[in-house]
């Protein structure tokens, strides 16, 4: 059988090793696969897999219209009918999509060649709820419920993907609809049922929804022994650990940096996924450490942390949870969409969302 993937990165972050990982499953079956991405760099041990979708350039123009016009998903026209050439031709039989927000790809052209292909099988992970609103990928901060029935104005027009002039969000909303209903033999998958659940009251309801949950690597993310508190002068200190890909308001930073105020002086708190200017302005109790794909490293810096953070006001099914608990050390995570589903470990804790005081409490609980 010949599958095709589509995500916006191969091989990285939480998303593109979902997709390698199934690839080498079903290379493993004796399938021949592919991975069509949209930006940054591939490991080299995934190249095999990898076909990408445009260029550097594309992707910017596509982040301009997007900034301009609101218009995230309805650029990368030529890039994406060179890619629907090679996709015809590639004529896979399970197509499998992931993340298609990500400045690289035109859904609409490409839900249309979907739409021609009635016998090919198609399969949705959802990741987010990018697919079924105007403009965001998470509403859960700001409660809004404009997606259930249609949305018109966004308040969250410059969150990502971000619009600095034009709300343009009705017509995105109408232009989503047309192109993701009415698809042949298309399953939609979500890593959590909180997701599945909001799924269910979308536009997308036609469709069956099954919840298969996110796995990690359990040969990767094992306790790892290495030299992590002395490199950064831990060893008499306790490390609070937060990781994630990007750090913002919604994935709980400023809380962080609150709580390494209120921890007493024999914790630090280690944040994991920081930009420049991040680093370049964290207190004296924050030690910062910017974006690695290195899966090794991460299994070291989970096992030498005495608890794992995650305060997130708005997720799905963070892998996270799932690396961190492998790692064995336990985690306090915000109770927000899929996070509690994530949760396996008896000393692990759900605390309210927001709630400093409970992370400095569950923190100085003895033990890991």
């Amino acid at each position: 059988m010949r599958v095709l993937f589509i995500n916006s990165v191969c091989g990285i972050r939480s998303t593109g090793r979902i997709c390698t990982d199934l690839a080498m499953e079903f290379e493993l079956r004796g399938d021949e696969v592919k991975i069509a991405y949209g930006r940054e760099d591939v490991p080299e041990q995934f190249e095999k897999y990898a076909v990408r979708i445009g260029s550097n350039l594309d992707v910017k123009l596509h982040g301009l219209r997007t900034r301009l016009m609101d218009e995230h998903g309805l650029g990368s026209c030529a890039a994406t009918k060179r890619f629907l050439t090679w996709a015809e031709s590639y004529d896979p039989e399970l197509l499998w999509i992931h993340n298609i927000h990500g400045y690289y790809i035109n859904y609409e052209m490409l839900f249309s060649w979907i739409k021609t292909r009635p016998n090919m099988e198609v399969r949705w992970t959802l990741h987010d709820c990018w697919a079924f609103t105007g403009h965001c990928s998470y509403f859960t901060m700001i409660k809004c419920e404009q997606w259930k029935s249609h949305c018109s104005q966004c308040a969250q027009k410059t969150r990502y993907p971000s619009s600095v002039l034009r709300d343009n969000c009705k017509e995105n909303f109408n232009r989503k609809q047309v192109a993701f209903t009415s698809v042949k033999n298309m399953t939609l998958i979500t890593p959590s049922q909180w997701l599945a659940d909001l799924v269910k009251r979308s536009f997308l309801k036609e469709y069956q929804v099954e919840v298969c949950y996110n796995t990690i690597d359990t040969n990767v993310f094992t306790p790892t022994p290495s030299d992590f508190r002395e490199r950064y002068g831990l060893q008499s200190k306790r490390i609070a650990l937060g990781v994630a890909n990007v750090w913002d308001e919604r994935k709980g930073l400023p809380d962080l940096l609150k709580l390494a105020d209120l921890l007493e002086n024999k914790w630090r708190v280690v944040i994991v996924g920081l930009d420049r200017k991040q680093l370049a302005v964290l207190p004296p109790k924050v030690i910062g450490i910017g974006r690695t794909n290195s899966t090794k490293e991460l299994a070291e810096i989970y096992t030498a942390a005495d608890v794992f953070l995650n305060p997130t006001y708005e997720d799905n099914y963070p892998t996270v949870i799932l690396e961190a608990e492998a790692c064995g050390t336990r985690v306090i995570t915000y109770d927000t969409g899929g996070c509690r589903e994530g949760v396996k470990r008896e000393d692990s804790v759900i605390v309210a969302v927001g709630d400093i005081e409970a992370l400095k409490r569950e923190c100085e609980k003895d033990g890991k």
